[in-house]
């Protein structure tokens, strides 16, 4: 998939309203165990990268500076379902202080009064942060309006096949 095609499906609007809405992402990775684990995780984005931040100690920094291939989900729960399918490749980067994005994300799924709250103990805690930059190298978005599942479509096909031989 070419990075024009995954612009395309990233820009879409249920992937828009995804990408910056409140739900977190689902982080799947490889553990340095190597068993996968998939961790929910509050993100934001820069242009067409998924970019999220954690402490510097995490057991997910050092499984993705060995195995930085990741699949992430961003799904609503709500009917028809939205969601948006992304694989890529992980970049870690250690800055000082709070990303401005990472203060961005917890404002998503908070009221003005707890995110005062909030980011005042954050920018307390943290004098480091390692910044995780997902850079999508596949997207799909699944919306079950004008796309589903290809399973999905390719059983609707066999089906309607069968009632046109008939």
């Amino acid at each position: 998939m070419n990075t024009d095609q995954i612009a395309g499906i990233l820009h879409k609007p249920y992937a828009q309203e995804l990408l910056y809405g409140p739900e977190p992402a689902r982080m799947g990775y490889n553990g340095l165990d190597g068993d996968p684990r998939v961790i929910p995780i509050g993100f934001w984005t820069e242009a067409d990268r998924i970019v999220m931040a954690t402490v510097p100690t995490s057991a997910k920094v050092a499984a993705l500076r060995k195995h930085p291939q990741v699949a992430l989900t961003i799904d609503q729960g709500s009917f028809p379902p939205k969601v948006l399918l992304i694989r890529g490749t992980a970049e870690l980067q250690l800055v000082d202080g709070v990303p401005d994005g990472y203060l961005t994300a917890g404002h998503k799924v908070m009221t003005d009064e707890q995110y005062r709250d909030w980011a005042a103990g954050v920018q307390a805690l943290y004098d480091e942060m390692v910044v995780i930059t997902i850079t999508p190298t596949w997207a799909k978005l699944l919306d079950f309006e004008t796309t589903i599942p290809k399973a999905v479509a390719d059983l609707i096909e066999e089906k309607s096949a069968a009632e046109r031989a008939r």
